[in-house]
């Protein structure tokens, strides 16, 4: 079993919150890595999954078996499936304040979840799980992880074809029942033709009027797709970075397919050899790299893109208050190169250091404070940010 890096801060936050969330795409490990916390605490817990209708039907008198079981930790799994929990936990919680009373699996944004945020507010933290990190696995295996992403189906299936197939399986259900069950009810081929237009936008600037008149659908029918997909843990929108310059600097997000299998699959690639050879290479690169940093970066770091119409562009900025941002450039090439705009990106923004991330062994120093850095060798940087 993979151990997760997420445990020890879950862990925490279960000594110093009455109620922790943890929230993620469906199949992401989310049940399995509470089960692994039960083994680790103390305390006495009980399991409840509100797809099944035994446990269901343990919540016919939700405050009456709650209360029955106010000194354990109660953990509700697939809870967007009864979002009217929420008022009655905030209520529970209010009656008897203790630390770790309820740890609740979710597979769909705060957001997304009817009025959850505004219920807990003050009394929840949510953690995201994210599919496996190169920080989780053996970090030799990054081409496996890079073609068949992070979903434990997927990553650990025996083979390519069987990865490939779960994959497929996973988009249409997605589609056809996840969505349905969150009060979605699009037609699913719409929304099948919708993905597919953004895995061709993938690393690309955002155009929502194109993509609208592609599908022959308004922008804000569009917006609502996007926004859909963003609280389900399907995509990502990558915001630019703002700074007050005498320049013109690029405001539309990137969007991003966040788990790399789930891309190449709905691009039918198959194996490594196809993936050389289709045009997405690039970019199918540097997507699986950003979800690498956004999977394990730091508390209090935030992650942009930087772009000027002039063409000063740098592919990542972390930065946090009151200190220098750092430049990340993401390169698929043994031998990269560094551009033009990358310099004058980087001088504008008075970067403290620079890295340029690339599928190599090697971590050398180039020249003002930039270095190579091996793909393997990024969660060793991260866990170096203070």
């Amino acid at each position: 079993m993979i151990k997760r890096k997420l445990i020890s801060a879950i862990l925490n936050s279960i000594d110093n919150f009455p109620i922790v969330g943890i929230i993620g795409s469906r199949q992401v490990g989310k049940t399995t890595l509470a089960k692994q916390i039960v083994k680790l605490i103390k305390k006495q817990s009980i399991y409840l999954d509100l797809e099944l209708p035994s446990d269901i039907n343990k919540l016919r008198s939700p405050e009456l078996y709650l209360k029955g079981h106010e000194n354990k930790l109660v953990i509700i799994d697939e809870i967007q499936r009864q979002t009217n929990l929420f008022p009655l936990i905030r209520a529970l919680i209010d009656q008897n304040r203790q630390n770790g009373r309820f740890l609740i699996l979710g597979s769909a944004s705060p957001d997304l979840m009817k009025n959850s945020s505004e219920s807990l507010a003050g009394r929840i933290y949510y953690h995201t799980l994210s599919p496996f990190n190169l920080g989780e696995i053996n970090k030799t295996n990054y081409k496996k992880l890079w073609l068949r992403g992070g979903y434990p189906g997927s990553f650990l299936a025996t083979n390519n074809s069987i990865s490939f197939q779960w994959r497929e399986s996973f988009i249409k259900t997605h589609l056809a029942r996840d969505l349905p069950q969150l009060g979605i009810n699009i037609n699913s081929i719409k929304l099948y033709r919708f993905i597919l237009m953004l895995c061709h936008s993938h690393g690309q600037l955002l155009n929502i009027s194109r993509i609208a008149n592609s599908l022959d659908i308004t922008s804000p029918t569009i917006s609502h797709y996007l926004n859909i997909f963003e609280n389900t843990f399907i995509i990502r929108r990558l915001y630019p970075y703002y700074i007050n310059l005498k320049k013109r600097i690029i405001k539309s997000p990137k969007v991003y397919i966040q788990d790399s299998g789930l891309l190449h699959s709905l691009m039918q690639i198959q194996d490594l050899e196809q993936l050389q050879s289709n045009p997405i290479l690039g970019s199918s690169w540097e997507g699986f790299v950003i979800e690498q940093i956004f999977s394990s970066i730091p508390l209090g770091w935030q992650i942009s893109f930087f772009r000027t119409n002039a063409g000063a562009e740098i592919d990542l900025i972390l930065h946090k208050p009151n200190k220098k941002p750092i430049a990340l450039e993401i390169k698929y090439s043994a031998s990269p190169n560094i551009s033009k705009g990358f310099w004058n990106a980087y001088n504008d923004l008075q970067c403290q250091k620079g890295f340029i991330i690339y599928p190599g062994n090697e971590l050398y120093p180039i020249k003002n404070n930039i270095n190579i850095l091996p793909i393997n060798k990024i969660s060793d940087f991260l866990d170096s940010l203070t």
